[in-house]
């Protein structure tokens, strides 16, 4: 089978890319929640309590777990060379721009790491303050008025949603180019791992560039089938990123998917990405937020008659009748997430109840504090595998953020 390989969204899992969340949770401060997109302050040790028994209920479902820090380690251990290269890459891309500094900075890592690669990699994830730096005042006038506790390096807080960097499709990968500057950051490691892990060089189409300008992000890329695939319009995917995406695709000649459906949803943070509003969970079945029921305006785009060219068709249908169409099949059934009641709705999708993982068809990994949307689910007949999340939840994500599937069977 490909390295790569993931042409459905229920088909069985069999590999999965995870990150255990890091110390880079414990350099938020109130200050900077907003800037690193988060609402709160997750408890790190039980963050990653959590985050364990999420990859233990994968493992246990015979899932191969592997972590983006792991990889990301075993590239720059694989010789001095890359481990500069992207030491420097990531001191720029942090921002720091005085050679001075860059100095300083790379001497810090390298020292710091020991040699450890992954410790380096873990590092780089978590953020830098001042004062862990030594350094002389008088040397650097910008730093005279600067209070040591600050961070010269951000930490990459959202980097447990390992969906968002980039998107596996068919057996290619979206290497993306994200929405906010405190993200752009996070997909450098995917960039990495696909050029220079030894599972990986060489035998991946690169369907998207983090360094086009359009933004576009993993939980709004859905693989609806082996022939078509969802990508959300939505506040942190741009439509002139979805066109770049579908020609290359396109132009693929080994791809087989045929058609890309670009749901325009609405631009909010509760909505975020399209894989909040909606995920399926079985060949006929899909979660979803009441809030987008109704008609819906989606875009269907397919080759077009020259090579290079698109053909985009704007279709004003409901939900129901264009994932049937699709999929394939006489119908299907959208399960409202918080069932009727508005307020349980809104909670619950407020802490991503309709952001489950399908790890085999109607088979869901979910978290365990959506109690009215779980509920529905299991008299749906679907089979329910909670995690705990009073934690993980705080960040705005689910399992289906939290997880990349590198495999899934055909």
């Amino acid at each position: 089978m490909a390295a790569i390989n993931v042409k459905s969204e229920i088909k069985p899992l069999k590999k999965v890319l995870l990150h255990r969340p890091g110390k880079e949770l414990e350099n938020l401060t109130p200050d900077t929640l907003e800037r690193l997109l988060f609402d709160d302050i997750p408890f790190l040790r039980v963050a990653q309590e959590e985050h364990d028994a999420f990859a233990k209920i994968l493992r246990d479902n015979g899932v191969e777990v592997v972590y983006l820090e792991d990889l990301a380690a075993e590239v720059i251990a694989s010789s001095d060379e890359l481990r500069d290269k992207f030491l420097n890459q990531w001191i720029d891309e942090a921002g720091i721009k005085d050679p001075g500094w860059q100095r300083k900075v790379y001497d810090f890592m390298i020292n710091y790491a020991g040699g450890d690669a992954k410790k380096l990699i873990l590092k780089s994830m978590e953020g830098i303050c001042l004062k862990e730096i030594k350094y002389n005042r008088s040397e650097f006038l910008e730093t005279m008025m600067i209070d040591d506790s600050e961070l010269i390096v951000d930490p990459m807080p959202n980097l447990y949603f390992t969906r968002d960097p980039f998107a596996c499709i068919g057996n290619g990968v979206s290497l993306n180019k994200m929405y906010s500057v405190t993200r752009c950051r996070e997909t450098i490691y995917g960039e990495y791992i696909f050029k220079y892990h030894k599972d990986y060089k060489d035998q991946v189409d690169l369907y998207y560039n983090r360094y086009n300008p359009y933004s576009i992000e993993g939980g709004d890329i859905l693989n609806i089938s082996d022939k078509v695939l969802a990508v959300g319009i939505s506040q942190r995917t741009n439509p002139a990123a979805i066109e770049k995406l579908a020609k290359n695709i396109f132009a693929d000649k080994s791809a087989t998917i045929k058609t890309v459906l670009a749901f325009d949803i609405p631009k909010a943070r509760a909505f975020m990405h399209l894989d909040t509003v909606f995920t399926q969970i079985d060949v006929d079945k899909f979660t979803i937020h009441p809030g987008i029921l109704g008609p819906l305006t989606v875009y269907e785009i397919t080759p077009g008659e020259s090579e290079g060219e698109l053909k985009v068709t704007r279709v004003d249908s409901d939900l129901e009748h264009i994932l049937a169409k699709h999929l394939g099949v006489p119908k299907v059934e959208l399960i409202k997430c918080g069932g009727d009641d508005r307020i349980a709705a809104e909670r619950e999708q407020w802490n991503d109840g309709s952001n489950t993982l399908c790890i085999a068809p109607g088979v869901i990994v979910v978290y365990q504090r959506n109690e009215v949307t779980n509920e529905l689910l299991r008299r749906k007949g679907l089979k329910v595998l909670e995690i705990p999340s009073a934690e993980l939840s705080r960040g705005r994500g689910g399992p289906r953020c939290m997880s990349m599937p590198l495999v899934r069977e055909n």
